[in-house]
């Protein structure tokens, strides 16, 4: 676990975004089981994590489709819900950070540490706006 000084102003990046923090287990599968499409975005204090995934995240929130809802958790520090989401996620892997959308419970899009790493947040951005056309 990181000291919450230290990550506080990363959950910050995503919550002053509309994203919401979910801490349970509980917590997760009540917001990926919602009607509608809700995106997870697995938080990380990584260097991709702030210069490409959370700058992603947010860009792509431009899009004229977008989630229905938002919601992050974040890796080292809320486990129970870190451990929940990744097993919506299967078959993938483990991964931080990480984006997953799903619509009505299902699993349909997912962004990789390995397509996060090295690549520009505009790019990331835009495959993510390429699924919120398909699916939002």
């Amino acid at each position: 676990m990181y000291p919450p000084e230290l990550v506080k102003p990363m959950r910050q990046d995503l919550t002053a975004a509309g994203f919401e923090e979910l801490y349970t287990a509980d917590a997760v599968e009540q917001a990926i089981h919602k009607n509608g499409t809700t995106l997870v975005v697995v938080n990380s204090v990584c260097g991709c994590a702030a210069a490409n995934a959370r700058p992603a995240a947010k860009l792509s929130l431009q899009s004229e489709k977008k989630p229905d809802h938002l919601v992050t958790v974040f890796a080292g520090m809320d486990i129970e819900a870190v451990n929940a989401a990744r097993n919506l996620m299967v078959p993938f892997p483990p991964s931080s950070p990480s984006m997953a959308l799903f619509k009505d419970g299902e699993l349909v899009h997912m962004i990789e540490r390995h397509h996060i790493e090295g690549r520009p947040a505009e790019i990331i951005a835009e495959n993510l706006m390429e699924a919120y056309n398909e699916f939002c």
